[in-house]
């Protein structure tokens, strides 16, 4: 039997932000096992936590979505740290991962995400992409975490979005990341959404992993490196964003995570 967490990440409030499952073991696992818990559980992100084997992480930390395992995520890195805390551990924790080890820190209440930053780069786009999304876009790019990157003119457009997911699903890529300046007045500085039917999530609530791209490019348009985001999907989910002076290949991404349920898995 495993103990289990379902964790809102990148809110103070359930049944809001990003929600991932986190399982915390201390054994080796079998990766068939995994994916069948991730499918199972049926939420955008299943992160599993254990002990790590050699130096430099103190844990070692999966992802996987309802059918496949995914190089870097964002919500349920955070959702990870809050359950070790909820355990009664203290970080900062290291997980080592497929993205290198990440670090996850609490500062003034928040839980702060070390990740490797993705600015993303001009590229042409795949036939179909903007038929698929609607609208019209203003740039265009690709980042490395694997999402095509689409920029619209204002805020508005991207929340008024409604993808043809069957399109998008036969487009190769992880996903794709659609963004804006925010309004103005608003209390964020850009808004967000981000579509990946490919690995079976047809728009993430709130994905961590996209602003490692988001972050770079909002900050270089904004002439700014620290910056508030919202990721405007039904959920909802607020990110805070530091590019540190010291440290241009990182983004700092901050947010807060409720439990919303624990228990046991029998299989």
């Amino acid at each position: 039997m495993h103990r289990f967490r379902v964790v809102d990440a990148f809110t103070d409030r359930p049944f809001r932000g990003n929600p991932a499952a986190v399982l915390v073991l201390d054994q080796p696992y079998d990766d068939g096992w995994a994916q069948r818990v991730a499918a199972e559980f049926n939420l955008s992100e299943t992160a599993f936590v254990r002990p790590a084997d050699g130096p430099g992480a103190d844990y070692e930390l999966r992802w996987f979505t309802p059918v496949a395992e995914v190089d870097l995520c964002g919500h349920a890195t955070l959702a990870a740290a809050h359950a070790l805390r909820a355990d009664g551990l203290s970080g900062p924790f290291r997980f080592g991962s497929r993205s290198g080890v990440l670090t996850v820190a609490e500062r003034d209440g928040v839980l702060w995400l070390d990740f490797p930053a993705n600015p993303p780069h001009d590229h042409e786009v795949p036939g179909g992409l903007g038929d698929a999304l609607g609208g019209t876009p203003v740039w265009t790019g690709y980042s490395e975490v694997g999402d095509y990157f689409v920029e619209y003119p204002d805020e508005a457009a991207v929340r008024g979005l409604a993808p043809d997911f069957g399109a998008l699903r036969r487009l190769p890529g992880r996903g794709v990341i659609v963004t804006a300046v925010a309004d103005p007045g608003s209390p964020y500085d850009f808004v967000s959404r981000l579509f990946a039917p490919n690995l079976g999530i047809d728009e993430d609530p709130v994905t961590g992993s996209a602003h490692t791209a988001l972050a770079p490019y909002w900050a270089d348009r904004l002439g700014r490196t620290t910056l508030t985001a919202f990721q405007c999907s039904a959920r909802g989910g607020r990110l805070v964003l530091e590019l540190p002076a010291d440290a241009p290949d990182r983004v700092l991404i901050g947010g807060t995570a409720v439990t919303v349920s624990e228990g046991t898995l029998h299989a």
